[in-house]
């Protein structure tokens, strides 16, 4: 292939196939619907997963899990990253998070986990927190500061009757 053969052949404004207007156009009598049949029928269209009758290959195959469109996305980070990524005197928030390219995507929680030790003291701004890390923190002396917006999980309890 040439450079210059890069745009032969292409229509921009194609013109649509006029069906069923006699034996010269190609698309005569049947106009491409074949003989009989619920294809050739009005209103006839099939399922994108119809596979004449068979097993479809969705129902076929296991599923396994479960997805909750509803359910929050968290964003989650490490003690261990916000000590290196972070110096003393310095805020994590989410914003300060996106900067430095530690969370890249959409999210509607950020929730702060224990993994790794933090040295610094640094205040942390997040909307949920781990019991490990909230240890952690009040341990090297660093304030979190639980963001509102999306509320903590709380596991209900039943209520008993006095």
């Amino acid at each position: 292939m040439n450079l210059h053969d890069v745009n032969t052949g292409i229509k921009k404004n194609k013109k649509s196939l006029r069906l069923g207007r006699g034996k010269g156009t190609g698309q005569g009598k049947t106009a491409g619907r074949g003989h009989k049949g619920y294809g050739s029928r009005s209103g006839s269209s099939m399922n994108v997963s119809f596979e004449g009758g068979q097993m479809p290959l969705f129902r076929r195959i296991p599923k396994r899990g479960f997805n909750n469109p509803l359910a929050d996305r968290v964003a989650s980070i490490n003690l261990g990253k916000i000590d290196a990524f972070f110096e003393d005197g310095e805020v994590v928030s989410p914003a300060t998070l996106k900067e430095k390219g530690l969370i890249k995507f959409r999210y509607d929680v950020l929730k702060i986990l224990g993994d790794g030790e933090l040295t610094k003291k640094v205040k942390i701004q997040a909307h949920r927190c781990s019991k490990s890390a909230a240890e952690k923190i009040a341990a090297s002396g660093s304030e979190l500061e639980l963001l509102p917006g999306k509320a903590p999980v709380v596991k209900f309890q039943k209520k008993v009757k006095a």
